[in-house]
């Protein structure tokens, strides 16, 4: 039972890590687009996004492990 728990709290944070990781996704696309861009904030911004797409492949390793037979 706490295994089933816990692969079901990973998939609901999972899905909260790629919901952020969009939004910040757009958000870099919209300041971007724009004419006058705070580099800061865009930097700020990916750097956020590459710590996402980090812990989501971490939490995806863990709900879909490689198994080499």
């Amino acid at each position: 039972m706490d295994g089933e728990f816990d692969l079901a709290a990973l998939e609901k944070r999972l899905e909260e890590l790629e919901q952020e990781h969009r939004a910040l996704d757009e958000e870099v696309r919209a300041l971007t687009m724009c004419g006058v861009v705070d580099q800061l904030k865009v930097m700020r911004l990916k750097r956020r996004k590459l710590q996402l797409k980090d812990e989501i492949y971490r939490i995806e390793d863990i709900l879909n492990p490689d198994i080499i037979a």
